[in-house]
């Protein structure tokens, strides 16, 4: 796991989270980041080796060289693989935990009251499918 490239776990069906992986396969510096819903067969046994259990999740996850990194710090590990000024957002890890964790957990509480919820995972177009883990499983 700590030789893969990253991967960034998402809920398929929250429309914020699915905007969130359309800003990174748009400002990614370079290819790098793969991805997989919460809900699919990888995103699970991803989870498993993380010690995470989805059910009493509410957050990105972010795997990274053997690492999980969850909430705020997910969001911030994956802001320095994207070009400025989106890169910028990775100075969060300035602001201590206590603090923003608290604002993402809100956000994340309220996100489909306010962006929605989608019917189902959407399949990615053929030119970034190969970075989805989880598209055997639509």
């Amino acid at each position: 796991m700590t030789d893969s490239p990253p991967v960034l776990l998402y809920d398929g069906t929250c429309a914020l989270c699915d905007r969130s992986v359309q800003l990174v396969l748009d400002h990614e510096r370079s290819p790098t980041i793969r991805f997989a819903a919460l809900e699919s067969a990888v995103g699970q046994s991803l989870l498993d080796g993380c010690g995470l259990d989805a059910s009493a999740l509410d957050s990105l996850v972010f795997v990274e060289g053997g690492r999980c990194h969850v909430e705020s710090q997910a969001v911030a590990r994956v802001a320095t693989y994207l070009a400025a000024p989106w890169r910028w957002a990775s100075a969060l890890r300035l602001v201590p935990r206590v603090l923003r964790d608290p604002a993402y957990r809100w956000v994340a509480r309220n996100r489909y009251r306010w962006f929605g919820r989608l019917e189902e995972c959407r399949i990615p177009g053929p030119g970034v499918r190969a970075r989805f883990l989880d598209t055997a499983d639509a």
